[in-house]
């Protein structure tokens, strides 16, 4: 549109009505005669206005959303990394209770046979020249532990000292191919020799010297000890006889034993620094109610111990 004269003289007419309008409606306030044409307009420009604002909404909050997405990120992660924490702090509390458990029938088992002992934790499983089955401690020479000295744990003999380091030591254990203890049927003289057959220390083979001897299935079997009680102490319950082997002719017995200790799950030990002046025979071995066998009652006996440990403060 080309700027003319009688444009501007239009603009300006179409501006002095609209003054002379806005004057009248104002004066004449709720009785203008422009009151319905003002509320028409309230209404398009009123409608316009939310259709706008339902448009715009949206679009506001997504802005709103992005926005504060970084804050909502760090809570999350927050929240996760308090979650992984009460975790392990339950983890930890459960195995402070093992402990305690493993650690209490340790003692006891020091207490009633008179062994001396340096308590040790397992901290690896591992080969070692010569042995295939053997475990690290965290002792060693710094707290009297000595090559060929007696390991043992609540439930009974786990093996014998091979390695001593300052801080640490290798322990060959019971299960081993290569390991061989004097051992002695509960209740009588009657001797032999207890050797590993890997296995993952499932069984133990029993060789009994007297082929005439009786043993049947149930009989248990602690260490003979060795002079001067090294590398293995008296009176150490090794374990409880499955089956026996037919062998006819043979100058020995051959019977197979599942062994006390549990050698694939290893953690509290005590490796014995000192042996008791007085060979504790059978004392250290768990009491059998009548009705039970002993492996029953070993049972029994870690229940009742984990029940205790878990009702201490």
């Amino acid at each position: 549109m080309r700027d003319t004269r009688r444009a501007r003289m239009s603009l300006g007419m179409l501006l002095a009505a609209a003054l002379v309008l806005m004057t009248v409606d104002h004066r004449a306030g709720a009785n203008s005669p422009l009151s319905p044409l003002r509320g028409a307009g309230a209404e398009l420009f009123g409608a316009a206005e939310n259709f706008g604002s339902g448009l715009v909404r949206p679009v506001g909050h997504f802005f709103e959303t992005m926005a504060a997405a970084p804050d909502a990120q760090r809570r999350i992660d927050v929240l996760r990394a308090e979650n992984q924490r009460l975790r392990r702090d339950l983890t930890a509390q459960a195995l402070d209770r093992e402990h305690s458990v493993e650690l209490k029938r340790l003692l006891n088992v020091a207490g009633v046979a008179g062994y001396r002992l340096v308590t040790a934790q397992v901290i690896a499983r591992r080969g070692t020249p010569g042995f295939e089955e053997a475990v690290q401690l965290d002792v060693g020479s710094a707290d009297g532990v000595r090559s060929e000295m007696t390991v043992l744990n609540g439930d009974g003999l786990v093996g014998r000292v091979v390695q001593v380091g300052t801080s640490t030591s290798t322990v060959v254990l019971l299960s081993d191919p290569a390991s061989a203890a004097g051992a002695r049927l509960e209740g009588s003289n009657e001797i032999g020799l207890v050797h590993g057959i890997g296995q993952n220390g499932r069984l133990l083979r029993f060789r009994l010297l007297d082929s005439s001897a009786q043993i049947v299935p149930g009989r248990r079997i602690v260490s003979f000890g060795s002079q001067r009680g090294a590398p293995y102490v008296a009176g150490v319950p090794i374990g409880v006889v499955e089956h026996v082997e037919a062998t006819p002719g043979e100058l020995t017995r051959i019977a197979y034993a599942r062994p006390y200790a549990d050698l694939t799950a290893l953690d509290v030990v005590g490796v014995v620094v000192q042996a008791p002046r007085r060979n504790p025979r059978d004392a250290v071995l768990p009491i059998v109610p009548r009705g039970k066998t002993p492996r029953e009652d070993a049972s029994r006996e870690r229940a009742e111990a984990s029940g205790e440990a878990e009702g201490e403060p």
